[in-house]
């Protein structure tokens, strides 16, 4: 018998390599196959805000672009509340498989700094940041009735008398009101912040001369400016923005290198597998991507942006760690 495997024993590792072969292309074509395959049901997109505001529009145009690309139904699962917690948490705690999806936006990062101690997951490690698909810069606006013309003119008032000079948000953990926080501090100004509860109430109150400032996402007051019902200072941006061009950025205006945008996006449980990400992600580049997305999101003072994978992550990890540097030095906390 010693003799017979030795005189077969090349025909014998042909054998063993070829079925190592075999067994490597067949796992290969298992895992494209596991890929492929997603999804086979329904998607859940949770959504931290109620129907018909900014995120949950762009989170529909998503969904329907999505259901056309992957060939299952992205659901919309509205969790409005606690500022956004609840969807985050119910996403959070959620298996990691690719059926249930936050459809988020800046907030994500900024609610676990100003709630310590309420919120049980992690912005970061809680989550696997997919992409973004839309942003919406930051601009300062302030009542007609209010005597200033220039963000020189705001500055000078609002040293000329601090904390009177009031600046209204959607309340307290809003992108509006870090955006507020940063500008202040870095030029040293005393601003009264009102909180409400959403943009809707903060616009009323502007155009009705209760309200002096605020620090608003594009889109949220774009009708209000190009009926001049709003006056525009500055554009919190790199550049002016192609929907208001004649309004300066910051930096153009005198405000230094100050920059404050919203991103819009996708967000996984932590733990996704790799295939599904990547599908995912490749979904998301390609509606950011698209005309008819551009179009969608032109008309809600936002523009379509693709920023996925590490690149994403890093940037939800670093705004957490902003703004909970931002909430220890001023103590900020949400009701």
């Amino acid at each position: 018998m010693a003799r017979n495997f030795k005189k077969n024993r090349p025909l014998a590792l042909v054998n063993h390599a070829l079925a190592a072969i075999v067994l490597v292309a067949s796992g290969a074509a298992c895992a494209q196959t596991g890929a492929a395959a997603y999804p086979t049901k329904p998607v859940k997109l949770v959504v931290g805000f109620a129907a018909g505001g900014p995120t949950d529009v762009v989170a529909r145009a998503f969904a329907d672009h999505a259901s056309k690309a992957l060939g299952q139904p992205f659901i919309i699962d509205n969790k409005p509340g606690a500022g956004t917690i609840i969807a985050a948490q119910a996403v959070a705690s959620a298996p990691a498989d690719g059926y249930t999806l936050l459809f988020g936006a800046t907030n994500h990062t900024m609610i676990p700094a100003l709630c310590q101690g309420r919120v049980k997951f992690d912005a970061v490690k809680s989550f696997r940041p997919l992409c973004t698909v839309a942003s919406s810069p930051t601009v300062l606006v302030v009542a007609p009735s209010l005597p200033v013309k220039t963000l020189a003119d705001y500055q000078a008032k609002a040293r000329a008398e601090p904390g009177r000079v009031t600046a209204g948000t959607a309340g307290v953990g809003s992108s509006g009101h870090s955006a507020t926080e940063i500008f202040a501090r870095a030029q040293g100004l005393q601003l009264n912040h009102v909180p409400y509860k959403g943009a809707a109430p903060v616009v009323t109150d502007l155009m009705g001369g209760q309200l002096d400032s605020s620090f608003a996402t594009l889109g949220s007051v774009l009708p209000q400016i190009k009926s001049g019902k709003l006056r525009a200072l500055a554009v919190g941006a790199p550049q002016r923005s192609a929907l208001v061009p004649e309004v300066p950025t910051f930096a153009e205006a005198g405000g230094g290198n100050y920059a404050a945008d919203v991103w819009y996006g996708v967000l996984a449980p932590a733990g996704l597998p790799e295939p599904i990400a990547q599908a995912l992600e490749r979904t998301a580049a390609d509606f950011a991507k698209s005309e008819s997305a551009a179009e969608k999101l032109r008309g809600l003072g936002m523009d379509a942006e693709s920023v996925c994978g590490n690149t994403f992550a890093t940037r939800v990890a670093r705004e957490a760690a902003t703004y909970s540097q931002i909430a220890k030095a001023l103590d900020l906390k949400a009701d």
